[in-house]
């Protein structure tokens, strides 16, 4: 039940072997003129390999990153780190946030001062919220997980085990990629005490009957091509860590730019510096198995067979996972606001903080005294 303290304190011996590898790495082939066809292309690599070595500053981040109240606690006998960030707002509503792979609590840091503080970001402050976002168990200073069943139902459990440890009985969840998974159980498992609950993916498909395509409309039939696109050229990540996850980490632990190359996949066209800072958490920390691990606890979970209730809002973007209602409506019975915006992508915390922020904002709106 105890709440402790928590500093990043990356002993320097850790950095130091860091680069030390990374002066030894070993550069694959590649073919001429493939571009990503084959995977991430080395020229991506090694570009980002010298910046890591000589630029990019770990002690600036570690400092920028201690600035936000940080903290521990055990939960179902799992270690859980988080980021617990109380507003100036004494009417905040608390809301607890949630990543996904290959990213980390770090996805939300750009969205922390506005969702907290709107007085001191132009906003109004009567829409300010207490943010909780914790690390998901298994992941960087959550991790490692020390036995199976750590799904996405029971880390939603802990999530509203967590805000009863924080004196919160009244909430809201939040969520993007692996927390747009979390979240919505988290209204689930603790209906009585979460408002409402945002996500920027409704993970919703066809079920297999052919009548489910019918009718389709030609953005939903766009949505379909792009989904089946990515399946069957990006989807590499998903199959091994949902099937194999141990043979993987063999490779991710021993070589940092085998980690990076791996979670780059998913990172394309994102800063340096955010790549980067995502990939040590998962370095320093040794977590690249145990994160893996939360594909194959998806993959073997029982998929609950009622829908939810809790009302819930979709912020969709562009060049992101199109979600299409018809199905999402299947699985969420109370969608209550569903936006689309024109730019984004995956990491819209990070990529368009501005949209994002003024869709939560909109979004609990109405179910802050609910």
């Amino acid at each position: 039940m105890t709440i402790q303290p928590f500093t990043i304190e990356i002993p320097q011996a850790d950095l130091d072997d860091l680069q030390a590898r990374l002066e030894r790495t070993r550069w694959p082939d590649e073919l001429p003129g493939v571009g990503w066809d084959y995977g991430v292309p080395l020229d991506v690599i090694k570009k980002l390999v010298a910046y890591w070595r000589s630029g990019y500053d770990w002690r600036k981040v570690e400092a920028g990153l201690n600035e936000y109240p940080q903290f521990t606690t055990d939960i179902d006998g799992q270690n859980i780190h988080f980021l617990h960030v109380r507003s100036p707002e004494p009417e905040a509503l608390p809301l607890i946030v949630t990543h996904g792979w290959p990213g980390s609590f770090v996805e939300y840091v750009d969205v922390i001062g506005p969702l907290t503080d709107p007085r001191a970001h132009g906003g109004n402050p009567a829409e300010a919220f207490h943010l909780v976002i914790p690390s998901i168990p298994g992941f960087t200073f959550s991790g490692p997980t020390h036995e199976t069943g750590w799904n996405s139902s029971r880390i939603a459990r802990a999530w509203a085990e967590l805000m009863r440890r924080l004196g919160y009985d009244h909430y809201g969840a939040a969520g993007n990629d692996g927390g747009s998974m979390i979240s919505p159980e988290v209204g689930r498992c603790d209906p009585a005490h979460v408002a409402g609950v945002h996500v920027t993916q409704l993970f919703s498909f066809p079920s297999g009957d052919p009548a489910d395509l019918e009718n389709l409309s030609t953005q939903e039939q766009a949505a379909m091509a792009r989904l089946q696109w990515f399946w069957d050229t990006m989807s590499a990540y998903n199959k091994l860590q949902s099937t194999q996850p141990q043979t993987l980490a063999f490779a991710l632990l021993d070589s940092p730019v085998g980690q990076l190359a791996w979670n780059v996949q998913l990172f394309r066209n994102l800063d340096d510096d955010f790549i980067l800072t995502n990939v040590m958490l998962y370095w320093l920390t040794g977590t690249a198995a145990s994160a893996a691990r939360f594909y194959y606890e998806a993959a073997h979970a029982k998929h609950p067979p009622e829908p939810t209730t809790t009302p819930t809002g979709l912020a969709m973007f562009a060049g992101d996972f199109q979600s299409i209602r018809r199905f999402a409506e299947r699985d969420h019975k109370n969608i209550v606001r569903w936006t689309e915006y024109d730019r984004g992508g995956h990491y819209a915390a990070h990529l368009a903080p501005d949209l994002l922020v003024d869709d939560i904002r909109a979004f609990y709106r109405d179910l802050r005294g609910n």
